[in-house]
């Protein structure tokens, strides 16, 4: 296997999240749930959850990711030329640009910035596009991925029909993009199916059905057809996770037997050990974010930076990260690492949450 760092091509050079201090743990989301707390631990994979404070906003908590991420790249605010948002559309306010605001908060005043939205798949496609960005445009040097997730707020964790969902927690996470240095960004590959693109959706608040007083309660993700979902999304579903991680190792001139680690969202253990085992990929080479639980768009951000800082990726490790959201899409997306010393190996402790 070559193991050689590509230096020529766009990396990233920092990495952080921002974590809310209050938990959730397995024994309380039962009790909120009325499952047995065996069920949230062993089938929903949760031990505990980050929960939001009064001031952990989803863009705020970006900004607090970016602030650490900008200094652990050694890289100034006002350096930073693309902003490019991942904070989830449920934010601060509706029909409102998250980036423009969060560069603004960070002093990226030379930075132009803009909002990305494929749910959960959003920071696997951010680090796409900055790459491309990269690649495409001369006069950029320095792109930032940067957002906040807590869509938690939306699950009604009596109705069991979201059951899949009461992992929600909530979090930013940051990534520095620049030419010719860090973990370089190597090939990508995407599958959307717009056939499951109503299957999971808040159903008021929009043009089809605005928001009143009578329909308010609505306003939360509910599945329409839990059971027709299933059995139409399920191997579906896991099929095109295998496809992705394997058309990115692929197009990254690699083979699957060269992937030193898989930064995997959450998802219900037996799911995750089957895409181990389908890809032929060692358990010993993910991590399963029980203690955190889904964060969306962070998990892969947060999954790197927890192997990182355990030691885990050594220089020239190919690694993948693979994201799937509602809609429904599959990315994967191959990096190089460059070893110790970059994107995020501080203490977690000391450094990321307040």
């Amino acid at each position: 296997m070559n193991r050689s760092v590509q230096t020529d091509q766009p990396g990233i050079t920092g990495l952080a999240t921002y974590l809310p201090t209050a938990r959730m743990t397995s024994a309380e989301l039962a009790e909120a749930s009325g499952l047995p707390e065996w069920v949230v631990r062993e089938k929903l994979g949760l031990h505990s959850k980050p929960l939001p404070g009064p001031d952990d906003h989803p863009t705020a908590m970006g900004v607090a990711a970016a602030h650490l991420a900008l200094a652990r790249a050694g890289v100034a605010a006002t350096d930073v030329d693309v902003v490019i948002s991942i904070t989830e559309e449920y934010k601060e306010y509706p029909v409102w640009t998250a980036g423009i605001k969060l560069a603004h908060d960070l002093g990226a005043t030379r930075a132009y910035a803009y909002d990305l939205g494929q749910k959960c798949g959003t920071g696997v496609l951010a680090l796409k596009q900055a790459r491309d960005l990269l690649v495409a445009d001369p006069d950029v040097e320095v792109v930032l991925v940067a957002g906040g997730y807590r869509n938690g707020d939306l699950v009604d964790l009596r109705d069991p029909d979201v059951r899949f969902m009461y992992g929600l927690g909530a979090g930013g996470g940051a990534a520095v993009v620049q030419r010719g240095a860090g973990h370089a960004v190597l090939a990508s590959h995407v599958v959307t199916d717009g056939s499951f693109s109503l299957d999971v959706l808040v159903p008021v608040g929009g043009t089809v059905a605005p928001i009143t007083v009578d329909n308010v309660e609505r306003f939360r993700l509910q599945v329409a057809d839990p059971a027709g979902m299933k059995a139409r999304l399920e191997q579906h579903s896991l099929d095109n996770f295998v496809e992705v991680v394997r058309a990115a190792v692929r197009k990254a001139d690699a083979a699957i037997d060269d992937v030193a680690f898989l930064a995997m969202l959450h998802v219900k253990p037996s799911a995750h050990a089957y895409l181990l085992e389908r890809l032929g990929i060692p358990a010993d080479r993910s991590l399963y974010l029980a203690d955190f639980g889904h964060i969306g768009q962070i998990d892969q951000i947060l999954s790197l930076e927890l192997a990182a800082q355990a030691g885990r990726l050594r220089r020239g490790d190919l690694v993948v990260l693979v994201a799937a959201g509602v809609g429904y899409v599959w990315n994967a997306l191959c990096l190089r690492w460059a070893g110790r010393g970059t994107a995020g190996e501080q203490s977690r402790d000391a450094t990321v949450t307040p």
